[in-house]
């Protein structure tokens, strides 16, 4: 059985890290060369780096951020936020990114998922999908959350799948920083209906919120901010408690 993963992010506004509620009210969260090297020690399985004001602000990823990031840790590192092209990719890659995160650009134009995979390989290419619930239905939205869209989370997550995205990262916008659990229902129903792993994001509190998303959600990896940022909840206490509740984990 494939382990699952324990992911910190690291959201990143003007060269700090940064924290919110539902996509706003961003607070500083440290800097993110230092909490990076903390979580690489401490045990976390990958470090996901989003840099959330590059679409916004029609920019390209802070590659020399990144770069001294991957200089200071030793497990897989997913970068994203402002990618729209292959060259995008390969500076990134060469700056020590493991894989590439895309969103709005790969809404906009939906081909640039096949591009990518068919460039750098499915593995390489994480899908990260926003998404809030409205009136029953999730709708995906963009540029860090601020532009709704009509499409439909699901009929998004296959045609991410068919397009040769390797993983999907879900962020639920009503979960996001609310600490009261993940959307459970709605990362099941994801992961009965794509074959590529779904990485949870948006709602984690407690160490009991990271298991149902891994039992009740079926999720493959979980992705948390403030839980780690602000030492609510330590990696290793968590990897231990989920493996006593059964759960595979690589401590």
């Amino acid at each position: 059985m494939l382990t699952k993963r324990i992911i910190p992010c690291l959201d990143i506004k003007n060269g700090r890290t940064v924290k919110g509620v539902n996509f706003v009210d961003l607070k500083d969260a440290g800097d993110p060369v230092e909490l990076a090297k903390i979580y690489s020690e401490d045990g976390a399985d990958e470090l996901v780096f989003l840099d959330i004001a590059a679409t916004e602000e029609n920019r390209k990823t802070l590659a020399d951020l990144v770069l001294d990031i991957a200089r200071e840790i030793d497990i897989p590192f997913t970068v994203g936020g402002g990618i729209s092209r292959v060259q995008d990719v390969e500076t990134l890659l060469k700056n020590g990114a493991d894989k590439v995160s895309v969103n709005s650009s790969a809404v906009k134009r939906p081909e640039l998922i096949n591009e990518l995979a068919s460039t750098f390989g499915s593995q390489c290419i994480v899908v990260a999908i926003d998404a809030r619930q409205m009136n029953g239905d999730w709708k995906v939205h963009l540029v860090g959350g601020k532009v709704p869209t009509e499409i439909d989370l699901f009929d998004w997550a296959r045609e991410v799948e068919e397009r040769g995205g390797g993983e999907i990262l879900f962020t639920s916008m009503n979960h996001d920083g609310t600490k009261n659990g993940f959307a459970n229902v709605t990362l099941a129903k994801l992961s009965d209906m794509v074959n590529i792993p779904i990485i949870a994001s948006g709602g984690a509190g407690t160490i009991s919120h990271f298991k149902d998303a891994f039992e009740i959600g079926k999720a493959d990896a979980a992705l948390a901010a403030s839980v780690f940022h602000y030492k609510e909840i330590p990696i290793q206490e968590l990897k231990e408690n989920l493996r006593e509740a059964g759960i595979p984990v690589r401590l």
